[in-house]
C-alpha cells in the first residue's frame, strides 16, 4: 500500500513549496512537468521558493498525454538526473509526471493548479491511444495545494472535479455488484472513503449550497487515497468511467474527464436502481453539465460510447455486464435520464 507521505493544503502558500520539497527528501534538483499557461503564472514565485532552499529546477512542457508524447518528455527528464519529479498543473501534467516517475523509479510530487479530477493523490494514470485506459503507476510522495491558485482556475475545471466525485456513487455500487456476482475482493474501508468524498456534494446540494473549494480539494485527495488503499481504481472508477474512456476513444477532446464521468454517473445510477435525479440535481448545483448537448456530444456518439464501454475493460464487472446494450437501449437510457 503506497500512500502520500505529506499533504499540505493552504491559501497563498506557494512561497513555501521549497520548504515542502526539502522536508520530503532534500532534493538538490527537480524536474517540473507543467503546461505552458500554468508555467507563465506560477514559475516566478515557484523558482524563488526553490532558490531559498538551494533546489535547482528544469522545466518540461506537457503538451499531450499520449504514449509518444510521454516517451519524449521521459527521455528529456532522464537527462536531468534530478532527485524528484513534480507534476504541476491539471490532469495532464500530473498524469505525465506520475507515469514518468514510475518508469524512471523517481519520487513524484503532485502540485495541482485545478481541482478537476481525483488523480491528485491516486497512483493511476489516464493514457490516450487506440484503447484509452487507466494504468497503475505510483502514488505521490507528497501533495501540495495552494487554494488561491485553485480559485483562479476556470470554474468549469472545478465543476469537472465535482463530476469525478459524484461518480464514486456509481463506482462503489459497481464494486459491490462485482463482489456479489464474482466474489472479487471488496474493500469496505476504501469504498466508504470514496463514498464519503461524494457525500459532501450531495449534502451541499440538499442544503442548496455550493461546497467550499477546500472541501472539494480534500474530497478529491481522499478519493485518490481510497484507490491507494484498495490497490486498484475500483472504489473510484466503474461503468461511468468506462463510458468516459469510450468517448475518449470515439471523440477525443470532447468534454472534460469529470464532465463525462458525471453524465455517465447519471445514466449508470438509473441502471443500478439508484437515485439518478439526485445526482443530476447535485451536478446542476455545482455548475457541472448534465446533458450531452452541454459538452458538444451528439446522440450518435453517446449511444456508441454506451455500447462499447464495457468492452474496454471486459474483466471489470460493472452494471453494464448485466445489460444487453444496443444503440436503441442506449438511446432509451439517455432520453429517460434527460441526458438527451
Amino acid at each position: 500500500m503506497e500512500l502520500p507521505r505529506l499533504i499540505v493544503i493552504g491559501d497563498k502558500n506557494l512561497g513555501n513549496i521549497g520548504k515542502f520539497l526539502h522536508s520530503l527528501n532534500e532534493p538538490k534538483k527537480v524536474s517540473v512537468i507543467s503546461g505552458r499557461h500554468v508555467k507563465k503564472i506560477i514559475q516566478n514565485k515557484f523558482q524563488k521558493s526553490l532558490l531559498k532552499t538551494g533546489i535547482k529546477s528544469v522545466w518540461h512542457d506537457a503538451n499531450n498525454n499520449d504514449e509518444t508524447s510521454i516517451d519524449k518528455i521521459q527521455n528529456d527528464v532522464k537527462k536531468d538526473k534530478s532527485d524528484l519529479i513534480i507534476g504541476m498543473g491539471g490532469g495532464r501534467s500530473v498524469d505525465i509526471a506520475k507515469m514518468i516517475s514510475f518508469n524512471l523509479e523517481k519520487p513524484f510530487v503532485s502540485v495541482p493548479t485545478a481541482a478537476s479530477h481525483d488523480g491528485i493523490a491516486s497512483p493511476f494514470v489516464s493514457i490516450r491511444g487506440d484503447k484509452p485506459h487507466s494504468v497503475v503507476a505510483t502514488a505521490p510522495l507528497g501533495v501540495f495545494v495552494d487554494i488561491d491558485v485553485i480559485k483562479r482556475a476556470p470554474k468549469k475545471l472545478l465543476a469537472s472535479g465535482c463530476g469525478d466525485l459524484i461518480a464514486k456513487i456509481t463506482a462503489v455500487r459497481d464494486w459491490e455488484i462485482g463482489r456479489d456476482k464474482t466474489g472479487e475482493y471488496f474493500g469496505r474501508y476504501s469504498a466508504n472513503l470514496a463514498s464519503m468524498s461524494a457525500k459532501i456534494l450531495l449534502e451541499a446540494s440538499e442544503k442548496r449550497k455550493v461546497p467550499d473549494i477546500r472541501e472539494i480539494v480534500e474530497a478529491l485527495i481522499s478519493a485518490g487515497v481510497a484507490s491507494c488503499i484498495a490497490g486498484s481504481s475500483r472504489p473510484c472508477s466503474g461503468a461511468e468511467h468506462l463510458f468516459s474512456h469510450a468517448l475518449d476513444k470515439l471523440a477525443p477532446g470532447i468534454g472534460l474527464h469529470g464532465e463525462k464521468c458525471g453524465i455517465g454517473a447519471i445514466m449508470m445510477a438509473k441502471l443500478q436502481g439508484q437515485d439518478w435525479k439526485k445526482i443530476t440535481k447535485t451536478l446542476k448545483n455545482v455548475g457541472a453539465p448534465t446533458t450531452a448537448k452541454e459538452i458538444g456530444l451528439t446522440q450518435n456518439l453517446l449511444t456508441k460510447a454506451l455500447v462499447i464501454a464495457q468492452s474496454l475493460r471486459p474483466e471489470r464487472y460493472t452494471i453494464l455486464k448485466e445489460i444487453h446494450m444496443t444503440e436503441k437501449t442506449a438511446l432509451d437510457l439517455a432520453k429517460s435520464t434527460n441526458v438527451l
